[in-house]
C-alpha cells in the first residue's frame, strides 16, 4: 500500500524522506528523521517504533544500518509483516522486506538512497525511483519529489494513493522540510509538490527567524509567527 524513497545530499548532508501511500496520513505513521544520524521509513503492516529506534541504535550504540536495522526488527518480532529502509549520516544503506509483504514488492538501494514499495503495480516502480533520483540535479526535497513522481509515471500502487509526505532535516533538531497531504481522493503527490513550491522560496526564512529573530523577515499576515 506504499512506496517511499530515503535519501541524502553529500553536499549538505541533508537527510530526507518521500513517501505516498493508499493509506491515510502517511507522513504521521512512516517516515522518521534525525539531523546528523540518519532517516528510516518503516511501511507495510507498519511499527511507528521501529523509526526511532532505528536512529537510536545508529546515534547511541554507533551500528551500521544493518545491524541497527535486524537488533530492532529482531528486539519487536512480526518481522515478517514489516518493511523498513535505514540510511545514515555517511549515506550507507540497509534494507529488509518480510515475507508476508503485501502484493508486489521490491527495495532497491542506489547511491546515497534506498527506495521500496508494496502493493506495487510492478517491480519496476522501485528500480525507476533509484534512477531518478541518482539522475535528477537540484535540491534534496526535488531529488525526492522527482522519484515519487517517477514511480507513479512506471506505474506506482496496484491502486490508488491518497496520503503523501516529505521530509527533510538539515543541521538542526527541526525539520526544515515536512510537509504532508493526509488525505487526496486523487494526486496526493501533485498536491504535495504544489506545497513544496509554495513552502521553497520560505524555507530559509523560518529558519534564520528561529535562530536569530531579529534578522526575521514578516510576511504581513495576521498573526505571523
Amino acid at each position: 500500500m506504499t512506496f517511499s524513497i530515503i535519501g541524502r545530499c553529500p553536499e549538505t548532508g541533508q537527510l530526507g524522506v518521500a513517501i505516498s501511500s493508499s493509506s491515510i496520513s502517511v507522513g504521521a505513521r512512516c517516515p522518521w528523521l534525525r539531523a546528523g544520524v540518519g532517516a528510516v521509513a518503516t511501511q507495510n503492516v507498519t511499527l511507528p517504533a521501529l523509526g526511532p529506534q532505528i536512529l537510536d541504535l545508529l546515534e547511541e550504540q554507533q551500528l551500521e544500518p544493518a545491524a541497527a536495522l535486524e537488533r530492532a526488527l529482531n528486539a519487536n518480532g512480526w518481522s515478517q509483516y514489516r518493511q523498513v529502509t535505514v540510511i545514515d549520516s555517511q549515506g550507507h544503506t540497509a534494507f529488509f522486506t518480510g515475507k508476508e509483504a503485501l502484493g508486489v514488492h521490491n527495495a532497491v538501494a542506489g547511491e546515497q538512497c534506498v527506495a521500496a514499495g508494496n502493493m506495487l503495480a510492478g517491480v519496476q516502480v522501485i528500480e525507476a525511483m533509484v534512477q531518478a533520483f541518482e539522475n535528477t540535479p537540484g535540491l534534496l526535497a526535488e531529488r525526492l519529489l522527482a522519484a515519487m513522481y517517477t514511480a507513479m509515471a512506471a506505474g506506482g500502487e496496484a491502486g490508488p494513493v491518497h496520503s503523501a509526505a516529505l521530509k527533510v532535516v538539515d543541521d538542526h533538531t527541526w525539520p526544515i522540510v515536512d510537509l504532508r497531504i493526509d488525505w487526496a481522493d486523487e494526486d496526493p503527490i501533485d498536491k504535495l509538490n504544489s506545497l513544496w513550491q509554495a513552502y521553497r522560496p520560505q524555507m530559509q526564512d523560518y529558519v534564520t527567524r528561529a535562530l536569530n529573530p531579529t534578522a526575521a523577515p514578516s510576511y504581513g499576515v495576521p498573526g505571523d509567527e
